[in-house]
């Protein structure tokens, strides 16, 4: 048995590389063909998970032998690190967000909790979703995104934007979401921010926003491919997020490659085009829209909308759920 596990252990060391044969899962597995001695080899690199060991992830930050940063935006910072030996030329394996100072919110949507799957009804989104919503876009929590639409921050990451100003109700601003590294472009997210402060969710969109919703599609997915050579219009997919983190309309873009983990997950992603044909099949005049059918997503028990609104509307109904109209 001892001298099976030798063997086992003394054939990597001797793999040689010929060509890599694939990169996924967000870029946490490359799969690689090779030889070792004269027979085929294929190699899955796969990063094994982070401990759940308080000394040791206590040490990460302080012993990064590399650390880049890429941006900042009010209390958000993200970086590129490596965690490795230090070279003249590192290759980063660490991506890393920096919330400070952080709020309870922060705190609450990256903790564990258990998830629960609402059915909003338009009377529930009318009577109680909606003023929470106000509520919500207070006390400076839309800041990082004015700051962009403002061009206070981030201005050198802008990919494409509307001339400022020139018409508010149609400009927004497109560029690099601060979970993607700007480097592999199978994990490629953009965010659209919209300039028009009347529109905080997919609720508000109605039919006569359908003809401004294809021409900011057309746009984006222009921009986008001018700025990435070798994409394909194919290769994009666009979608807005119910519920959103931040009430204020902003239209995510990925590569279809990226692994589809919670931001594309059913209950959180609805595609643009899904919208935009729902609208235009959907009866009525101009101002009918999707504050008028029921919408299905998950939510987090530590989330505030679940707190403060879901939770107390499933107790007066003895259950879970918010209640239909």
């Amino acid at each position: 048995m001892a001298d099976d596990k030798d063997r086992a252990e003394a054939l990597l060391p001797a793999f040689h590389l010929d060509k890599i044969l694939n990169h996924d899962q967000a870029g946490r597995r490359v799969s690689l063909l090779g030889h070792i001695h004269t027979q085929p080899a294929v190699v899955v690199l796969e990063r094994a998970p982070f401990p759940n060991a308080i000394p040791y992830l206590s040490m990460v930050p302080t012993t990064l032998q590399w650390l880049k940063n890429l941006g900042a935006n009010d209390v958000y910072h993200w970086y590129l690190a490596s965690s490795g030996p230090g070279t003249n030329e590192p290759h980063p394996d660490l991506k890393i967000n920096l919330f400070y100072p952080a709020t309870e919110k922060h705190i609450a949507k990256y903790s564990a909790q258990k998830v629960h799957v609402v059915h909003e009804s338009p009377q529930v989104y009318r009577e109680h979703i909606r003023p929470f919503m106000e509520r919500q876009r207070g006390n400076g929590r839309l800041k990082w995104m004015h700051n962009i639409i403002d061009g206070i921050a981030e201005t050198q990451d802008v990919i494409y934007r509307t001339p400022v100003g020139q018409n508010d109700t149609e400009g927004f601003v497109l560029l690099p979401d601060l979970n993607w590294d700007r480097k592999t472009l199978e994990n490629l997210h953009l965010l659209g921010l919209v300039e028009r402060n009347d529109i905080w969710s997919v609720r508000d969109l109605k039919k006569k926003h359908i003809g401004w919703l294809r021409d900011m599609k057309t746009k984006i997915s222009t921009a986008t491919l001018r700025t990435y050579p070798g994409l394909e219009e194919d290769q994009l997919k666009l979608y807005v997020h119910y519920q959103p983190t931040y009430y204020h309309l902003h239209v995510h873009v990925v590569h279809a490659a990226l692994e589809a983990g919670t931001s594309q997950a059913v209950g959180k992603a609805i595609g643009l085009e899904n919208i935009i044909s729902q609208l235009e099949t959907m009866a009525g005049d101009d101002e009918a829209g999707m504050d008028l059918v029921t919408l299905t997503y998950t939510v987090g028990e530590a989330s505030d909308l679940w707190k403060e609104v879901l939770e107390p509307i499933g107790k007066l109904n003895s259950g879970p759920q918010a209640p239909a109209a």
